[in-house]
């Protein structure tokens, strides 16, 4: 039988190589979002909330005498610099990125619901209080992007109808 402290530590190890996947996504979108200056700011700060998860999963896993896998994380940065290449010839890569961020929001929103489950059950209250931080954040990011999806939409078809650059330099 496994313990349900160790598949707590499973699970923070992936959820550190997720968060290092969207701190490369993220990184990746912002050298091509200038004409979308609030998803630019917004893209810049969530990269930092991004790092700051991390850390925070970082901290979990040394309270529970353990680090990160660095083949996890490694697999996590590919993983997030592909899916942030995937969109780079597509003329509506602002639209499909902003889905998927959205999507990939509520990946991470699942993925700290179970973490702080998995805590509550293996008797480790302080991890789940650290790991509700980051769920509160990544909920707030998906209402952000949720509520300006159709805004970008919107704004990325009057400027392709107008003829203007519809994405950023490349």
């Amino acid at each position: 039988m496994t313990h349900p402290k160790d598949v707590l530590i499973d699970w923070l190890r992936d959820a550190h190589a997720m968060e290092s996947q969207a701190v490369e996504m993220l990184e990746r979108q912002v050298d091509r979002i200038e004409n979308y200056p609030d998803l630019l700011v917004k893209a810049r700060e969530h990269i930092e909330v991004s790092k700051r998860q991390a850390d925070r999963v970082r901290q979990c896993l040394k309270m529970l005498g353990t680090d990160t896998s660095s083949i996890k994380t490694g697999i996590g940065m590919l993983m997030g610099n592909a899916q942030s290449l995937s969109g780079v010839f597509a003329s509506d890569e602002i639209v499909k990125a902003s889905v998927f961020n959205y999507a990939f929001e509520h990946f991470e929103i699942a993925n700290y619901r179970a973490m702080i489950a998995a805590a509550t059950t293996a008797g480790q209250p302080e991890i789940a209080r650290i790991l509700q931080q980051s769920l509160d954040e990544e909920v707030e990011m998906a209402g952000w992007l949720e509520q300006r999806l159709p805004q970008v939409t919107a704004t990325f078809l009057a400027r392709r109808e107008a003829g203007a650059t519809v994405e950023a330099k490349r």
